[in-house]
């Protein structure tokens, strides 16, 4: 089907698709955090403002430090059978296991206090965080964000920090 300005009606699909999305029960009181409980965040000791020259303002420094993907795939199937999960999902497909301090910021590599199942869909998924993590990347390798604020963001709030940095405002 063609709208009058000639676009496809697959736009209007996809908004009442993200609509669908954000109003279901699995994402209705999913804040896009993860529980700081177990997941509080932890950092590399290797990766100090001091040392972000040689760490991770250097091109392929996050695929020499990323844990294998077995790992990874292990520590999302063990949390989401914890209960972990989002809706009760435990679909491993519907979750990247993240680093909640991006390995790319300085966050520990293999620490399961820095990797969570974050869901991959709604308003509040792993594409949101990694727009902001390639971000405040940005700004701290170009010397304009300090390494330490960069980490607070997402020991803190990182849903604050998208609002603030990638939405350009306030998080209040």
């Amino acid at each position: 089907m063609r709208l009058r300005n000639g676009r496809s009606a697959l736009i209007f699909t996809g908004v009442v698709s993200v609509a669908c999305l954000l109003s279901s029960p699995a994402y209705a009181d999913f804040n896009g955090l993860p529980n700081s409980a177990r997941t509080p965040g932890a950092l590399s000791a290797s990766v100090t403002q001091a040392t972000i020259g040689q760490t991770i303002c250097v091109a392929g420094y996050t695929t020499s430090v990323r844990p294998p993907q077995s790992y990874t795939h292990a520590l999302k199937v063990a949390q989401l059978a914890s209960g972990y999960t989002v809706g009760g999902s435990t679909a491993t497909a519907d979750y990247e296991e993240d680093h909640l301090v991006p390995l790319e910021l300085g966050g520990s590599p293999t620490s399961p206090k820095n990797l969570w199942p974050q869901p991959w869909a709604g308003p509040l998924g792993a594409r949101q965080k990694d727009a902001l993590e390639n971000a405040l990347h940005r700004l701290v390798c170009s010397g304009q964000l300090p390494l330490a604020t960069a980490q607070r963001v997402f020991e803190q709030n990182w849903v604050a920090g998208y609002r603030q940095y990638i939405l350009g405002r306030s998080a209040g």
